[in-house]
């Protein structure tokens, strides 16, 4: 037996069989379709895609409202000013959103990847582009299979251009998310006047990579690998069905009612012909992303986008049948032959229960964690060269370095105090003024009279407040040591 990367070769006697080892892809031409579910995709389209065009233009106090600025490290969303010290709160966004994933692929299936998945959305945007270019499926499907000419060229060149064209807008807005993009802009009309001297800042060379890299990611996801980042790239196709369980609304095909499918004339009586409501169309195959015939049953393939069940729907329209021969429902549905009422009953199951009482017990403590954050930091570092000395023949004197962090966007003045021990006071810079969203490396000496205290460390606390506002105000533990 000989082996190749792509084939494998058994030799018998007298012949020879050769067998590839991966499936050629197929190229898959969906159909446009349109119908409820379609306009709610397209709704979550132009959703998804105004915040996402149109968040880095918005303008809060002066400056970008969402920016997320690595250099500074300071990540501006609307009124909130986060730090690298909050990491806190992006770690309880990423358990909210892996727990909204849970809840709703165990009601619905995979309504993520079928409405909102960024992948789902470009290829939904690159093929109503290529619609509209070079038309339906039939008129692609001829444009393909012609030879090299004129018009072809003409019709692929335009197709792709507005691709990429919408790719590096894309790249360009995600870049515009960590530089400023007023700015960004600026340096990239810079970078396209005549011989590059726009009399601007210059566009750096990692945002010239990442606009290159995005966009390209964009264009290569969603023009060219479409349905194959979903059946091969992406994990949650894989473990999606851990998820799932006989009372998880699924898209799924009536076998009892459909089958045996055959055509028929629109005027033909199928009970008489011993024929089910399917037509065998194949419509629901025609529309389909990924190509798959949904009367198969379930299949990890399946985004779960409703395509199928649109265009079921006008074929059973224009038959005169009852729609929802592909429809969301659930298998105990389907085999117990539920109504909808009790669909719903089973939908609050205890695993949702579950899922919904952890997801928004973890979204109240962070709303109330967002709203009680106070807006002062403060890091007690102590001077590690000199630990305690005298000074002034009464006095033992420590010296700390306090970093003051104002997460606020407006100035304040703040007072520095100290407790814990005897006598302590602080020997100057008792009062610092920090600039918003700023920090300050603030040296402070504390004094304690000589004598007071026995040799040794004494725990102390420093209290910092604000001047104009005494609830801002944070509290640190350290020590005094004397020798």
């Amino acid at each position: 037996m000989n082996q190749s990367p792509n084939k494998i070769e058994l030799s018998r006697p007298g012949e020879a069989v050769e067998q590839s080892l991966y499936e050629i892809r197929r190229e898959i031409y969906s159909r446009a379709v349109s119908g409820w579910f379609a306009r709610w995709r397209w709704a979550l389209v132009i959703l998804t895609q105004v915040v996402y065009y149109g968040g880095p233009w918005l303008v809060w106090n002066g400056r970008q409202a969402v920016l997320f600025d690595l250099v500074a490290r300071k990540f501006y969303i609307f009124g909130i000013v986060f730090w690298p010290q909050d990491f806190i709160y992006l770690t309880g966004l990423l358990i909210v959103s892996a727990l909204s994933l849970f809840l709703f692929t165990a009601v619905a299936g995979r309504l993520w990847c079928g409405y909102a998945c960024p992948q789902t959305v470009y290829t939904e945007i690159f093929m109503w582009i290529e619609r509209k270019v070079e038309g339906d499926r039939s008129a692609r499907m001829r444009l393909d299979g012609q030879p090299m000419s004129a018009r072809k060229f003409g019709l692929k060149s335009a197709k792709h251009g507005l691709w990429l064209a919408l790719s590096l807008w894309t790249g360009f807005t995600f870049v515009g998310y960590f530089t400023p993009i007023h700015q960004l802009a600026a340096e990239v009309a810079g970078l396209a006047a005549p011989g590059g001297q726009g009399g601007g800042p210059a566009l750096g060379p990692w945002e010239i990579f990442w606009i290159l890299f995005y966009g390209f990611a964009t264009y290569g996801n969603a023009g060219w690998m479409r349905e194959q980042v979903c059946k091969y790239m992406c994990p949650y196709a894989r473990f999606q069905s851990a998820m799932f369980d006989p009372d998880t609304l699924i898209i799924t095909y009536d076998p009892e009612r459909g089958e045996p499918r055959g055509p028929r004339a629109r005027s033909a009586d199928a009970q008489s012909l011993g024929l089910g409501h399917c037509v065998d169309c194949d419509i629901c195959v025609q529309v389909c992303p990924t190509g798959i015939d949904i009367r198969d049953g379930l299949q990890y393939e399946c985004i779960g986008c409703a395509a199928c069940i649109d265009g079921c729907n006008q074929v059973m329209a224009r038959m005169g049948y009852p729609k929802g021969l592909i429809r969301y429902t659930t298998e105990n549905a389907l085999r117990q032959k539920l109504t909808p009422r009790e669909i719903l009953a089973r939908a609050l199951r205890p695993r949702v229960l579950v899922y919904t009482v952890i997801l928004w017990t973890i979204i109240i403590a962070i709303g109330i964690a967002l709203y009680t954050r106070v807006s002062l930091k403060v890091d007690v570092i102590r001077d590690r060269a000199n630990l305690s000395r005298e000074v002034e023949g009464r006095w033992v004197e420590n010296i700390y370095q306090l970093q003051v962090m104002n997460t606020e966007e407006v100035p304040h003045r703040f007072t520095i105090r100290a407790s814990g021990v005897q006598t302590l006071q602080v020997a100057g810079g008792e009062t610092v003024e920090i600039p918003g969203a700023s920090t300050r490396m603030v040296p402070v000496r504390l004094r304690v009279e000589t004598g007071k205290l026995t040799a040794g460390s004494h725990k102390i606390e420093f209290e910092v407040t604000a001047s104009d506002n005494a609830a801002i105000v944070a509290r640190e533990r350290s020590i005094f040591l004397v020798r």
